[in-house]
C-alpha cells in the first residue's frame, strides 16, 4: 500500500523474525507513513509483539530488511506489555515519565531543562499532573497506563509503538485510553498498536495488519471489514 505524495518512515520487506529459536513471524512486507495509525491484530502467538520488537531492534531479524527514513529506532517511543514487576515499580510518577528521556540524555548524569519541561508537558497532556508526586505502584491500572503513555512520548513525539495497551482494563478506562491514542494521532503522532481487541481496532485504527505468523492482510480498516479474514476474525 502506498500513500500518494508522501514517503514512508519505515519500510518492512519480507521480514522474518525468530523468538527463542522458533520462527515467530515471516513474509511481512508493509510501509509505515507519517500520521499512520496501524493496528496489528491476530490470534495469540501469531507474531504481533515479536514484529513490534523487531521494528524497535529488540528482536534481531532472521531475514528480510527494515529501513528507516528520517527517523531512527532511538526516536521511537515504546509502551510494552506491563508485567507484575513493572506495575510494582518503586518510583514516583514524575521519575517514571522523565525516564523516557534517557535516550536523549546520553551520558549526562542529569536531565536538562528541556527534558524536564518535556516531562512536565506530557504529564499535563495525559491529565496526570495531580499524580506527579505519587508512587507509581500505588496507581490504578488505567492511571499507570497514562503514566507509561507520557513516558513513551518523552522518548518520541513522532512515533509510538503500543503493545496491548488496554489489556485487563475496564471498559470505561479502555474508552479513555482509546480517546488519548486518537488525540495523539490527530496531533500528528504516528501510532502502531498491537491489540486483540478487533472491534476496537476497526473503530479506531486507519489501517489493519493481520498476522498469523505470516502476513494475512494489510490495508485500510474499511478494506479489512470486507475481507474474508476480517469477516472471520470479527465474527468470533
Amino acid at each position: 500500500m502506498t500513500e500518494k505524495g508522501s514517503k514512508p518512515l519505515i519500510k518492512c520487506r519480507d521480514v522474518a523474525i525468530a523468538y527463542d529459536k522458533l520462527l515467530a513471524a515471516e513474509g511481512i512486507t508493509f510501509d509505515v507513513f507519517e500520521g499512520d495509525y496501524i493496528c496489528i491484530t491476530g490470534e495469540n502467538g501469531s507474531g504481533k509483539s515479536t514484529l513490534l520488537k523487531g521494528i524497535l531492534g529488540l528482536n534481531p531479524l532472521k531475514s528480510g530488511k527494515i529501513d528507516y527514513f528520517g527517523i531512527s529506532k532511538r526516536e521511537i517511543g515504546y509502551l510494552p506489555q506491563q508485567t507484575s514487576i513493572q506495575r510494582d515499580f518503586p518510583a514516583s510518577v514524575y521519575e517514571v515519565v522523565i525516564s523516557g528521556c534517557l535516550g536523549k540524555r546520553g551520558i549526562r548524569p542529569y536531565y536538562n531543562k528541556k527534558e524536564r519541561q518535556l516531562a512536565d508537558y506530557n504529564i499535563e497532556r495525559l491529565g496526570i499532573a495531580d499524580l506527579k508526586k505519587r508512587s507509581y505502584r500505588e496507581l490504578s491500572g488505567g492511571q499507570q497506563q497514562r503514566v507509561m503513555f507520557a513516558r513513551a512520548l518523552c522518548a518520541s513525539e513522532r512515533m509510538i509503538l503500543l503493545d496491548e495497551p488496554i489489556t485487563g482494563l475496564d471498559p470505561m478506562v479502555t474508552a479513555e485510553l482509546y480517546s488519548i491514542i486518537r488525540q495523539l494521532n490527530n496531533d500528528g503522532v504516528t501510532v502502531i498498536m498491537v491489540s486483540h481487541d478487533a472491534s476496537g481496532a476497526i473503530r479506531e485504527a486507519k489501517k489493519i495488519l493481520h498476522l498469523d505468523t505470516t502476513m494475512k492482510f494489510f490495508g485500510t480498516a474499511e478494506e479489512y471489514i470486507q475481507s474474508d479474514i476480517g469477516k472471520r476474525f470479527l465474527s468470533r
